[in-house]
């Protein structure tokens, strides 16, 4: 195996700064990004960053790469289309709860049923954010929220089991709370090939008083550190997934190996698309571009 040049944090630092509520866990993820990239040895030129709407959903801004700000819920279809159009590019999705598993939630299934080889990385707040503080499709039932007054009486929506039951090849949680822990279940999942999934608890620290830094530091243990944990076993993994309470798993879940939708799609075998090329004329091409200008 080639040796892998690691690049520093400087690399993918943006002349935007982010804007982000101070506390906010969103922080961390942007810095555990920057460190698996660099620790991947992943130039900027190489690496696309793709998001949805929502607070988490500006992080694109936030890093020195490609970006894409598409819109709500439509993160992962756009992902997909730029995986598509060239595979030789490391695609990472970032978004929220709200994005991801709301409006977003039939992509996010059919993107890993297909093994679309993405790193899915959403911040998981269990709360709109962005606009000021609805109850989400991860919201704790009872809890109280702008959109709940009187408790959350739906049954939230487990991220963790939905991916092992739809076909992801890499499923993991972090905590915005262990910046390096999370740097390594990102940077595991950029190198996987296949879909992966990279659920984040990144608190809210407006909006969410329930849901804390504290919460999570006094729940929150590595399935790395459970002796006898097998990643590779996916029914001990969906067992783990239900574990909520007084213990809160965190790491890799699970991870396989499985051919992607790329590996499979015969138009691909010849490079990436952008490299191919398109069989047209000069004149069929500049007509064809003139009817879009």
């Amino acid at each position: 195996m080639a040796a892998v040049l690691e690049l520093p944090i400087s690399t993918y630092e943006s002349v935007v700064e982010p804007d982000w509520c101070p506390g906010c866990g969103d922080f961390g993820v942007l810095r555990a990004l920057e460190i698996a990239a660099g620790k991947l040895g992943i130039y900027p030129k190489d690496l696309m960053v793709v998001s949805g709407i929502g607070c988490s959903s500006n992080l694109p801004g936030f890093i020195h790469a490609y970006g894409v700000h598409s819109l709500h819920g439509r993160a992962v279809a756009v992902a997909s289309g730029v995986k598509l159009a060239n595979h030789g590019l490391n695609v990472v999705i970032t978004g929220g709860d709200g994005d991801g598993y709301g409006i977003g939630i039939g992509h996010f299934i059919h993107a890993m049923r297909r093994n679309l080889d993405l790193t899915y990385v959403v911040m998981n707040n269990q709360i709109y954010g962005l606009t000021t503080g609805q109850a989400s499709p991860t919201t704790m039932k009872e809890v109280r929220t702008k959109s709940t007054p009187m408790g959350n009486f739906e049954t939230p929506i487990n991220p963790v089991a939905l991916a092992l039951v739809s076909g992801a090849t890499y499923v993991s949680r972090g905590f915005s709370g262990e910046n390096k822990h999370l740097a390594e279940l990102i940077a595991g999942g950029i190198a996987h090939k296949g879909f992966a999934l990279v659920d984040v608890f990144s608190p809210c620290v407006t909006y969410n008083k329930i849901n804390t830094y504290d919460y999570f530091r006094k729940r929150v243990y590595k399935l790395e550190a459970e002796a006898g944990y097998d990643e590779a076993n996916v029914e001990a993994a969906l067992a783990k997934s239900f574990e909520w309470g007084e213990r809160i798993p965190i790491g890799v879940f699970y991870r396989d190996e499985q051919p992607t939708y790329e590996d499979c799609e015969p138009a691909l075998r010849n490079g990436p698309l952008v490299g191919q090329p398109l069989g047209l004329s000069k004149e069929t091409f500049d007509d064809l571009m003139g009817e879009f200008m």
